[in-house]
């Protein structure tokens, strides 16, 4: 069978771009790859992007685009306008498009991803963005013949917000990174000393937006500083409204104590994970919330917020807590902090939730969806 896949939104530089669905592209394409050696595969992709680069097989043929695709206009372009002429020249059984959007006027049946739906529930986005994702997101799932979402919180989101019949929504989990595993202690203490750590310390990590809560983590952490005797480091690129959380710090007096380390690149966040003393997550809406299940792989006990997928990626292996509730949160990371039976039995409860997740099944689950579309 040909199967076809929109990588416009594969990043092939590094960087906090190759996070997130640049992430989630390279993963289940190279398992979908590694499943169907007998299937065909054409991948669509930005400019710079190289078969050695993603180490394609034989059976796959990369079609890099002569538009600048990284740019969203660009990108627009391709998917409305270039991709239908292409699609029709290369005839593949189905198209799977990894974020929200297909070509509406696409000659092949198309799958497409939904990972969350935060831009109808919050305002991320410009006037103009947010309308052209609302729009865009609602004709396309309308127009695809199955949507994939990437946990049931997302598929309940797609049910409600866009009224899309439930048999044609299926919820495939991401998965884990296989490399993301404990961390030897000889291994952790080079770590600190490169970086400069100090020997206990509390993460999280997410980009410096409203959605991910930073502030009630910052009062949180403001009620349990003195109990709490170790510093906060913060993990992510700047996004939105980004100069209220460091205003936060300042007015409540933590600038010693909490400390804004920027993003953090991909070869490092395994052992930032492993060095922390917990993980925090208190977002306040999470399609699925890969960092989780990232801290929990490590062995890292976990602290996460009750909103959105949160409690499904986490399981009975975090202390969940109320998104928005500070006193309770800072009790959280008081007691994660004191208690060393609850750490282990946390790490072993992560450990466990980890392996439920893997890309592997995410493939062969996506796969599923394909054949059965292309049926």
């Amino acid at each position: 069978m040909h199967f076809a896949l929109n990588a416009h939104l594969l990043s092939p530089q590094p960087g906090y771009r190759q996070a997130g669905v640049s992430e989630y592209i390279d993963r289940i394409m190279r398992q979908l790859w590694t499943i169907t050696p007998d299937d065909r595969w054409t991948v669509y992709a930005p400019p710079g992007v190289t078969r050695a680069l993603l180490d394609a097989p034989a059976h796959v043929a990369l079609h890099p685009s002569r538009l600048p695709t990284t740019n969203p206009l660009a990108r627009i372009a391709w998917e409305q306008i270039v991709a239908p002429a292409v699609l029709r020249h290369d005839r593949p059984a189905v198209l799977l498009c990894p974020l929200n959007v297909v070509p509406l006027l696409a000659p092949c049946p198309t799958v497409v991803t939904v990972h969350d739906l935060a831009f109808l529930r919050f305002n991320l986005h410009r006037p103009a963005k947010r309308r052209y994702l609302s729009l865009l997101t609602r004709l396309s799932v309308r127009h695809a013949a199955h949507v994939i979402t990437v946990s049931e919180f997302t598929r309940r989101e797609v049910l409600e917000l866009l009224n899309v019949p439930p048999d044609r929504v299926t919820a495939v989990p991401n998965g884990r990174k296989a490399e993301f595993a404990p961390v030897d202690e000889a291994t952790i203490e080079r770590f600190r000393q490169q970086k400069g750590l100090p020997p206990r310390f509390l993460l999280s990590v997410g980009t410096l937006e409203p959605r991910k809560n930073i502030a009630t983590l910052i009062r949180a952490y403001a009620q349990a500083r003195d109990r709490l005797d170790l510093p906060l480091l913060i993990g992510g690129g700047k996004g939105w409204l980004y100069d209220e959380i460091f205003a936060l710090v300042r007015d409540l007096g933590l600038e010693q104590d909490v400390r804004f380390i920027g993003f953090i690149p991909r070869d490092e966040l395994q052992v930032y994970y492993a060095a922390a003393r917990a993980f925090v997550y208190p977002s306040l809406y999470e399609g699925f919330g890969l960092p989780l299940l990232e801290a929990m792989a490590v062995g890292t006990p976990v602290v996460a917020s009750d909103a959105g997928a949160s409690i499904e990626v986490a399981g009975d292996a975090a202390l969940i807590v109320p998104a928005t509730d500070a006193a309770r949160m800072a009790d959280a990371l008081m007691r994660v902090t004191d208690d060393a039976a609850l750490r282990d039995e946390m790490r072993a409860k992560g450990l466990a939730q980890a392996r439920r997740f893997s890309w592997e099944r995410a493939a062969q689950e996506t796969l599923g969806v394909l054949r059965r579309v292309a049926r």
